[in-house]
């Protein structure tokens, strides 16, 4: 590989991360690259479980199809949960908040989605 290849890939190496880890600092919404994450999926079951708890329904956590995360003190965690209503799969927005430190959550909003849409 030639000089020039080789101190692109550094720099992008370099760069990628600080850029990421300004977008968090700030308080934008970074996308979840893995909802399949056990953590972001226990996160999922959580806001299914929680809801189910305020509203005695009876809800089961199907899936993550989608979610961003954003540093504020502690993590949002905004995800279109999927969950199964008598026999039916349907997309919900959970929007969790987790303190880390006190390794606690709290569910912050849990609503349904018109037609079962992604918006992230």
């Amino acid at each position: 590989m030639n000089n020039n290849v080789i101190f692109v890939l550094l720099i992008s190496l370099v760069l990628l991360p600080l850029y990421a880890s300004a977008a968090a600092s700030r308080g934008g919404w970074i996308p979840i690259t893995n909802i399949k994450d056990p953590h972001v999926v226990h996160i999922g079951e959580f806001a299914v479980s929680e809801y189910n708890k305020q509203t005695k329904s009876g809800l089961k956590f199907d899936s993550i199809v989608s979610g961003v995360s954003q540093v504020v003190s502690g993590l949002n965690y905004q995800l279109v949960v999927a969950a199964d209503d008598s026999g039916t799969s349907k997309n919900y927005e959970a929007i969790v908040w987790e303190e880390l430190w006190q390794r606690s959550m709290n569910l912050t909003s849990f609503t349904p989605l018109l037609k079962n849409n992604r918006f992230f």
